[in-house]
């Protein structure tokens, strides 16, 4: 997967899948925009990899549109940014839940708004990545909101594909198991709670940074030329147990 003189726009470029995403483009020859709302870790990955750090709270819609229509134009996106709070139904705090829903769907819909609208009106061909998770799938006890913003954006994808498919931009999305970055460290350091979620992988282990960061490339690049509208578990096994 060549990506030599292609321009990614990258959000949640700062950490775990993200960062891992931007480190392979930068490898394969493309030039990325990377947004994060932590200024720090896009100037470490900038010194890295040479990339247009964009510091930007994509629970903030303004200022996300902004930073989005700055980005522009570009060959690919990839809506990876993504956050999490813990908590039970019961518990469940109503800024919290509007906050998951902010970035982890609102956010996506807006860059994906710009970035669509700047391809169709230059007349060309694209491809969105959504960054989802299987807890669109599977009711996770604790994450009613992660879980409620992720089904949101497996639904808008699919709305987004049909649309924009026939305006010749692919849309598909990646559904990751628990993958070892720091927002999952958050959730399952307690073995307890991992230890059941390893019994349903029948690999037997949580994925690799890196192991979705390939699956999203692929799905961006032109050998997945005729995917279209996916909502792709990489989870090790986890949805056919």
């Amino acid at each position: 997967m060549d990506f030599t003189d292609k321009h990614v726009v990258l959000t949640g470029a700062g950490k775990g899948i993200g960062r891992a995403t931007a480190l392979m483009l930068a490898r394969r020859g493309a030039r990325v925009t990377a947004l994060s709302r932590s200024a720090a870790d896009l100037e470490d990955l900038r010194s890295e990899i040479g990339c247009i750090p964009i510091a930007v709270d994509l629970a903030d819609p303004e200022a996300t549109r902004a930073a989005a229509i700055r980005a522009l134009p570009a060959d690919y996106l990839i809506n990876c940014a993504g956050t999490t709070e813990l908590e039970s139904f019961l518990d469940l705090k109503v800024e919290n839940f509007d906050l998951l829903l902010a970035v982890n769907a609102r956010a996506p819909m807006i860059v994906s708004q710009e970035y669509a609208r700047e391809r169709i009106a230059s007349g060309r061909k694209g491809a969105i990545v959504n960054v989802s998770s299987v807890s669109s799938f599977i009711g996770f006890a604790d994450h009613a909101a992660y879980c409620a913003s992720k089904g949101a954006l497996d639904a808008m994808s699919r709305v987004m594909a049909n649309e924009l498919g026939r305006q010749g931009i692919r849309v598909n999305c990646v559904n990751p198991t628990v993958t070892l970055t720091p927002m999952a460290l958050k959730a399952w350091s307690d073995p307890a709670k991992s230890s059941g979620m390893l019994s349903r992988i029948p690999l037997g282990r949580f994925a690799e940074p890196d192991e979705v960061a390939e699956v999203i490339l692929f799905l961006l690049s032109d050998e997945a030329s005729m995917l279209h509208g996916l909502a792709m578990p990489v989870d090790g096994g986890f949805m056919v147990n």
